[in-house]
């Protein structure tokens, strides 16, 4: 039998709870006091425009049908060779190219956006997907989210001729159930932070050069941790050139297949495991002059562009792994029985999933208030957005490791693959401390003007 109330509340149609008579006020009252019974998915969904809720739709539909099933299969999978793809995940990659999963971030007919998208920002647009891919699998989400970072740079160099040469082919050949994967390729050995930090990269030596030759460059080096670096047909990677430093940096579109390029390895990853981090070695390789994106000696610029439009759907990555967690410890609250009555009961147990819930409700409204307005995406907005959000994700994902207590740990609970999934987040797109060090560095100008007051 249903129980009409938790524990240590009133039935809805008591006379103490008052909802049931806001319908009762007259007509100015109940537009002012009266709402809805409504899941809280379905309340934001009500809220946004409606193209984009039907995006969040069907990207929740694609999520459900694809991802969730082969999440435990591919968490749970060999470690793959460099190169190779579990057939499981190159089947959810060919549709979700069928489908435009791959492609949505230029309008028809170059991309899948639809044109009725087309007035609201790419990055908005881009975090509602991300958040339902996350929701569903970590390692998914990464295989699938991963090539759009290895495209920005290619957007983002602001080249009509860029664009139609080199992109439109990568997502033809996505829609086309072909999957033509781009990496992004800035992380070295010796330079994880200060690829993604001025003052950092002022001091570093780069590990991956450039030297002029007949008609291009010979990159040589090595860069690693490129997620999805193990399958891509191509990468946007920046280099410095010969004899110079970070200044010099430069984006090279090169193809994975040419002579010069090999995947040396892939990590054996605590999280988002269904994704290869790759390292990527360049010997000699031949890169052509007319392959140089956004011109010599702007690559670092390029990249910071390309870290401020990827940080906010990183955050609403964070907002994904977040709502796992406490739709998971809810539906385990629901069901568990102790002292014979389910954990839903205890009063102690609503506070806990309370505040589980009020931490992702609010991430997600950060998140959706700075990508709605991302066209430019601000450094100190963007940086600001992914450190929160992912900080505090993964204190909701413990949150719900202590509630299911010996349960959490169990893998067909979810919650520790949601945990081990998580704090990537923290780490990539810049470690949060130096998106802090990147928040204050975008701010630094209003700081240090005497005259000038402080708004927060």
């Amino acid at each position: 039998m249903t129980a009409s109330h938790l524990s240590g509340h009133l039935p809805a149609d008591h006379a103490l709870s008052p909802a049931w008579q806001f319908k009762r006020f007259p007509a100015i009252g109940r537009m002012l006091a009266d709402y809805p019974a409504r899941d809280l998915w379905d309340t934001d969904f009500a809220r946004l425009p409606a193209p984009l809720a039907r995006q969040r739709l069907r990207a929740r539909e694609f999520a459900e049908r694809y991802l969730v099933p082969a999440a435990a299969e591919l968490d749970l999978a060999p470690h793959a060779a460099a190169g190779t793809c579990h057939p499981l995940a190159r089947s959810i990659l060919a549709e979700a190219g069928r489908q435009g999963w791959l492609s949505y971030f230029l309008p028809r007919p170059l991309g899948s956006m639809a044109w009725r998208t087309l007035p609201y920002a790419p990055i908005w647009q881009s975090t509602l997907i991300v958040e339902e891919f996350s929701r569903a699998c970590g390692g998914l989400m990464l295989l699938l989210s991963a090539h759009h970072l290895g495209v920005m740079p290619l957007v983002l160099g602001g080249d009509l001729g860029t664009i139609l040469r080199f992109v439109a082919p990568v997502y033809r050949a996505c829609e086309r159930g072909d999957p033509h994967l781009v990496a992004f390729a800035i992380t070295e050995p010796g330079a994880g932070s200060d690829a993604e930090d001025g003052h950092g990269a002022s001091l570093y030596h780069p590990g991956v050069i450039a030297t002029p030759t007949k008609g291009g460059y010979l990159l040589n080096g090595r860069k690693c941790y490129i997620s999805g670096g193990d399958l891509a047909k191509t990468a946007t990677v920046f280099a410095a050139l010969q004899g110079e430093g970070m200044d010099s940096w430069t984006c090279f579109y090169v193809d994975c297949t040419a002579p010069g390029f090999r995947v040396a390895r892939t990590e054996l990853k605590m999280g988002m495991r269904a994704s290869g981090a790759a390292d990527l070695e360049f010997t000699d390789m031949f890169v052509p002059t007319d392959r140089i994106i956004g011109g010599l000696r702007n690559g670092w610029a390029l990249n910071r562009a390309t870290l401020n439009a990827s940080r906010i759907p990183v955050a609403s990555m964070a907002v994904g792994f977040a709502r796992a967690a406490t739709e998971t410890a809810v539906e385990f609250a629901r069901r568990y029985l102790l002292g014979g009555k389910a954990l839903i009961h205890y009063q102690d147990v609503q506070l806990h999933l309370a505040t589980m819930v009020a931490e992702t409700r609010a991430m997600r409204s950060l998140v959706w208030q700075e990508a709605r307005h991302a066209w430019r995406p601000r450094q100190l907005d963007a940086s600001l957005c992914k450190f929160h959000a992912t900080d505090r994700a993964q204190h909701v994902c413990e949150m719900a490791m202590d509630l299911l207590a010996d349960h959490g740990v169990q893998h067909e609970q979810r919650v520790e693959k949601i945990f081990r999934d998580v704090r990537l987040t923290r780490i990539f797109e810049g470690t949060n401390q130096i998106n802090r060090l990147s928040m204050m560095e975008d701010w630094q100008g209003q700081l240090l003007a005497p005259d000038r007051p402080v708004g927060v």
